[in-house]
């Protein structure tokens, strides 16, 4: 079973990297961040016609997330308690597969000083709070998105340099502890622990053939999920422009992890 997470940066811009996605790896679950759309303007058809079950939740050229699944989905929430419902379309938790997966996209906060970093703060001591409320967390679950946050220094090509800057900060990384605190855990850094595993790219200053990266975009799950891990990678070859239509890619990878049955 394939579980995939991906900030497609524009479902609209990216349709075409997306059906080529889903056509060549035909992973069964897939977490959407950057959807940059309306739920109601989403084209469910091409998505259908691949076997995909669909949910989103979208607003008009900013955020929105979603989730395919080729098995019947259930929505559960579409707005993270307590969170400011103006803070954008961030936050869905659906049931399929028979897991409860949610799909998030954190504030990016600009920088440090700016004042969407509080709100970044605020965001991401809901989800943690949310994470650590749940009854169960050893029941099946998945939590994956683009988290805005590299969580040790090794997650950043800046290192040590990026300390105290957005993305990097104590306050930030602490938050993102309280997650994998609450029991769950970091699939990619479970499997790898000394590789980079870098996720986003800028599309400025050949950033992505220099390898000047971060992991951004993470998949943790509860205990369960994680035992049935048998690989996670992330997908380098979709950042690219595609060497069959040209369709230009996002600045993020798809990040794929391989679940047992």
């Amino acid at each position: 079973m394939l579980v995939t997470t991906w900030n497609v940066n524009g479902v609209r811009a990216r349709a075409g990297r997306l059906m080529e996605f889903l056509t060549e790896r035909r992973p069964d679950v897939v977490c959407l961040q950057e959807l940059k759309i309306k739920e109601e303007e989403l084209d469910r058809a091409p998505l259908e016609a691949l076997g995909y079950h669909v949910a989103a939740v979208g607003q008009a050229g900013w955020n929105g997330v979603g989730v395919l699944s080729r098995d019947p989905i259930e929505p559960l929430m579409s707005q993270l308690p307590g969170a400011a419902k103006d803070a954008g379309a961030r936050f869905m938790m659906v049931r399929t597969f028979g897991m409860q997966v949610v799909s998030v996209y954190i504030p990016n906060g600009k920088h440090e000083t700016h004042a969407d970093y509080p709100l970044k703060l605020a965001w991401l001591g809901h989800l943690a709070t949310h994470l650590e409320s749940l009854a169960n967390l050893d029941a099946p679950l998945i939590v994956a998105g683009d988290f805005n946050v590299c969580t040790t220094d090794l997650d950043s090509y800046l290192g040590e340099r990026g300390k105290g800057t957005i993305f990097h900060t104590d306050e930030e990384r602490a938050l993102m502890r309280r997650m994998t605190g609450s029991g769950l855990v970091d699939l990619y850094r479970e499997k790898y622990p000394s590789e980079p595993g870098y996720s986003w790219w800028d599309y400025r200053a050949g950033a992505f053939h220099k390898k000047l990266g971060m992991r951004l975009d993470l998949v943790l799950a509860s205990k369960p999920v994680a035992a049935r891990m048998t690989d996670v990678m992330v997908e380098r070859e979709f950042r690219k422009k595609s060497k069959k239509s040209g369709a230009i890619p996002s600045d993020h990878a798809p990040v794929t992890v391989t679940l047992a049955p």
